[in-house]
């Protein structure tokens, strides 16, 4: 049976142990050895996050898989000691998450519920009607499972939904494009944009003041993917123009946000502390025992990395 290593913060085995004991079970692996101490020589798998204990898997002969409990991989990918397969967490629980935290953005924006929301002052503001969702363009950049979820969820509820990838891709009701001429071409029709991308040097700044200045004159941005997507300054900048309405920020450069930052006191900027979607333990435990048992059963992982791309 495979000795499977828990290298997290304390605090996540509380959480996690309970879960992958019964998710084990369940494979028919109810006898694999699950701890958070090892001989680094005898270690099979380990599930792993990056601000865990391990940081050197020069020790870790015997490894078959590090299992990240992070959906991003940025903190882990180039370490160069790794040489095992990495997984990423893809879990639908994480995905069912950021699909209503999308959502739910993307219809306060397009309902302009803002003004009712904080406009409770006496005044009865009447007459403003938005347009319906077959009239609203919305955008989604980067179409991995979040980035597909949210856009198929989208298009469900009517909206006219565009989706940019660095590759192709293709998702039922959504209008596609890749590459640098694709983006241009999303971005000037879209009035809310949702940044999904993972965090490489590919992707980093993907809205700066060129593309930020292709985009419809008050359109809004959404960011649940990671802070490095937004040039910081360009967008403010932008927000104090007027060419875009309002910036709905979960994700960020530093984390957490100093509270210097002028996000904070921005009246454009909407921040929310890193909520988006949370990993849910019970349906990510499950993720990453199918992987173990995969891997037991000489199957191919899911959701593997690839280290040339970072993601």
């Amino acid at each position: 049976m495979p000795n499977i290593l828990f290298a997290a913060r304390p605090e996540r085995w509380t959480l996690y142990e309970p879960h992958l004991r019964e998710a084990l079970a369940e494979a028919g692996l109810a006898h694999a050895v699950l701890t958070t101490e090892a001989d680094p020589s005898e270690v099979d798998y380990i599930v792993y996050a990056p601000n865990g204990p391990v940081t050197d898997f020069t020790p870790y002969t015997r490894l078959k898989a590090v299992l990240n409990l992070w959906a991003g991989v940025e903190d882990v990918v180039g370490n160069d000691t790794l040489k095992a397969p990495l997984a990423r967490m893809v879990d639908y629980g994480l995905t069912e998450g950021m699909v209503e935290w999308v959502t739910g953005h993307t219809l306060r924006h397009h309902l302009g519920m803002d003004a009712h929301i904080h406009g409770q002052d006496g005044v009865w503001r009447a007459g403003i009607v938005p347009p319906l969702a077959r009239d609203r363009t919305v955008a989604i950049l980067g179409l991995g499972a979040l980035g597909s979820g949210c856009a198929a969820a989208l298009a469900g509820l009517g909206f006219h939904v565009t989706g940019w990838s660095r590759t192709p891709k293709q998702i039922e009701g959504v209008r596609t494009e890749h590459g640098p001429d694709g983006l241009q071409d999303i971005l000037k029709s879209a009035e809310i944009v949702t940044l999904l991308l993972p965090d490489t040097p590919a992707t980093e700044n993907t809205l700066n003041a060129d593309t930020l200045s292709l985009m419809p004159r008050g359109a809004v941005i959404l960011n649940p993917g990671r802070g490095a997507l937004i040039d910081d300054d360009a967008l403010l900048a932008a927000l104090d123009s007027g060419g875009i309405g309002h910036a709905t920020l979960d994700t960020f450069r530093i984390e957490p946000l100093p509270a210097d930052h002028p996000f904070w006191a921005h009246p454009k900027v909407t921040v929310t502390p890193h909520i988006a979607s949370e990993t849910r333990v019970e349906s990510a435990a499950r993720v990453i025992v199918e992987n173990i048992r995969r891997g037991e059963a000489g199957q191919p992982f899911l959701h593997l990395v690839d280290r040339t791309l970072g993601y």
